[in-house]
């Protein structure tokens, strides 16, 4: 008869293989309750899929993290759903936007305090416009200057400048955080926009000589009634406020044994989504310059450069994929490599603060690389089995196209080879068993 201890063991395994042979695509589902449609994020899995393992595997006041958080879709299901939500990233505009949909929001105020602002920001511009031309001089150090003036024109300058010192000015916390999304939504949008780039929402932006960018003030009244429609229509302001950390994933900072649960998603290991390429178009306006963007880019998990560390000790499945790579491109196979590495690092702190007994699920898709599929999800199962957590399987999930925003190419490239691998990702299920 098997012990006692062997028994859980195999009862946790058995629960999470079995989750994971669930139908996992959630095609068709509504995924823009809550405050999940607040502002445009690429590559967000569906809510539905934290909130099938946060149903599954904790119970209320349990602590979830995702550690690679995001715009935070796991957070706000766990929040919604009575759980304890903490998030990592060192992407400050991620970090806004998680912790803003965490917030609670008065609906009414906000459309009255929103409406004034917008009406105050109109008055400004007519009555004030030579004090705005000023104040946007000082405001930027030259090179983020000619940042602004190479993807904004004047006017929606001076507008934009006239909505933030109104946002600003606003005292509570939850309010302000949700205006400077609905200001940041303004200008990485999916269309339109405010600036002269093209598609911001999909990272990959083109300039525009011969657009006719929208009103600051129009937009932002658009996306002020949006975002509390979706929000009034769920009724709901989240049962947990939720915490947003500004630690990278490899060091958290939390206690080890804390957490209940983890589901997350990284990077895709050929840099494929460069976030910071459309963040930086808000970021600029909230205080952050052109180089201090340029660095936090240079820390991504998946950055293309292949760095100094040096990562060896990789488990075989890592090292014969390396081989491979290297085989047809030894600077891809380095930057992989770094990838690989930075993820073992990722994995073994998750392995650290997650409880004995309780589950890790990492999605994730796969990348090609000159010609070569570098099953990223075999390479970060490995990792997991080597820092010690017991694979439970890998489920497979089919990518909607029409609904999961991905990177875009225009014009004769629009069937690229990013559109063509991207059709289905993978979800790791590790367990912590020692």
């Amino acid at each position: 008869m098997p012990a006692h201890g062997s028994s859980i063991h195999e009862q946790g395994c058995d629960r999470l293989r079995e989750a994971l042979r669930a139908d996992l695509d959630f095609h068709g589902k509504n995924g823009k309750h809550a405050t999940h449609a607040w502002h445009s994020f690429p590559a967000k899995f569906p809510p539905q899929l934290p909130q099938f393992f946060i149903e599954s595997f904790t119970v209320a006041d349990d602590i979830v993290l995702d550690p690679m958080s995001g715009s935070g879709t796991t957070l706000v299901e766990a929040a919604r759903l009575g759980r304890q939500a903490i998030g990592c990233d060192i992407d400050p505009l991620a970090r806004m936007i998680a912790a803003a949909k965490l917030l609670p929001v008065n609906a009414v105020q906000a459309l009255e305090t929103g409406t004034a602002l917008i009406q105050a920001a109109q008055r400004a511009l007519h009555r004030d416009r030579d004090q705005l031309e000023h104040a946007l001089n000082r405001r930027f150090d030259p090179k983020t200057r000619a940042f602004i003036d190479f993807w904004f024109l004047p006017q929606q300058q001076l507008e934009l400048l006239a909505l933030l010192q109104g946002i600003e000015k606003v005292q509570q916390e939850g309010l302000q955080a949700f205006f400077k999304i609905v200001f940041s939504s303004t200008i990485i949008a999916k269309s339109g926009g405010v600036s002269l780039a093209r598609d911001l929402a999909h990272t990959r932006p083109h300039k525009v000589t011969d657009k006719k960018p929208n009103s600051a003030f129009v937009e932002f009244t658009k996306r002020l009634k949006q975002n509390l429609a979706t929000h009034v229509a769920d009724t709901a302001n989240p049962k947990h406020s939720g915490r947003v950390l500004s630690t990278g994933a490899a060091s958290t900072g939390l206690p080890s044994d804390s957490v209940d649960l983890i589901v997350t998603s990284p990077p895709y290991a050929n840099n494929a989504i460069d976030y910071m390429r459309a963040h930086k178009f808000s970021l600029v306006w909230f205080g952050w310059n052109i180089d201090a963007l340029s660095r936090i880019r240079a820390r991504y998990l998946g950055h293309d450069a292949a760095g100094t560390t040096q990562f060896n000790g990789l488990p075989r499945q890592c090292e014969t994929t390396l081989t491979q790579l290297a085989e047809r491109d030894a600077k891809k196979a380095a930057a992989l490599r770094r990838y690989f590495g930075e993820m073992s690092t990722v994995i073994k702190e998750m392995w650290r603060v997650l409880k004995k007994g309780q589950p890790a699920v990492i999605v994730v898709g796969t990348s090609n690389l000159r010609g070569l599929d570098v099953e990223t999800h075999k390479g970060l199962a490995a990792l997991g089995e080597k820092v010690g957590f017991e694979l439970a399987g890998i489920g497979v999930r089919r990518l909607d196209r029409d609904k999961r925003m991905m990177p875009a190419r225009w014009g004769s490239q629009r069937h690229s080879q990013i559109e063509e691998r991207m059709h289905q990702e993978y979800v790791i299920g590790l367990i912590k068993f020692r």
